[in-house]
């Protein structure tokens, strides 16, 4: 059984390993974002009702975090990272864990998530295209791996650039 709920201090060491852990053999990864996640913790545009961990049998299976960034005047969450663990993967951890904080951040008032990612995973979770958005892509990102999703119905429209947390150095 599986069980996500939001991250707690005592998590910390064992989401930096887990995120290691997760990314080691990833495709498009830069080996930093278990840091990534240690200086989004600390910076202002942390939301820590976003960063959630999944649990099976008593370990940690996963872990997703979205931290506030901007298009124009308005707050977006940017989805970075989803983490799970080898041998969790493809057992549908990341979804749930994707569809609990979609919820979350919705009931918060957050209008859109963003995320740089897999053109073949995250549109299974209902992300498109963030240019379909009026969301600018970011210099050097493929238009195919920035996408957007819209968390609630009343979501105002977006144009312009992402503004980004500091932390992720964009």
């Amino acid at each position: 059984m599986m069980i996500i709920r939001q991250e707690t201090p005592k998590d910390y060491k064992e989401v930096y390993e887990l995120v290691k852990e997760a990314f080691a053999s990833a495709e498009h990864a830069d080996g930093n974002e278990q840091d990534l996640v240690e200086a989004l913790r600390k910076g202002d545009a942390f939301v820590p009702e976003l960063s959630l961990v999944a649990e099976i049998d008593g370990k940690l299976a996963g872990h997703i975090l979205f931290s506030k960034a901007l298009v124009g005047d308005t707050t977006v969450l940017v989805l970075a990272p989803l983490s799970v663990r080898p041998q969790y993967q493809r057992q549908g951890v990341g979804t749930a864990l994707m569809e609990k904080a979609h919820r979350t951040a919705g009931s918060l008032g957050y209008p859109y998530s963003l995320v740089l990612g897999s053109e073949t995973y995250y549109p299974r979770a209902g992300y498109r295209p963030a240019e379909q958005f009026g969301i600018e892509v970011p210099e050097g990102f493929p238009s195919a791996n920035f996408m957007a999703l819209k968390l609630r119905e009343d979501a105002p429209p977006l144009h312009g650039s992402v503004v980004y947390a500091k932390e992720f150095g964009i």
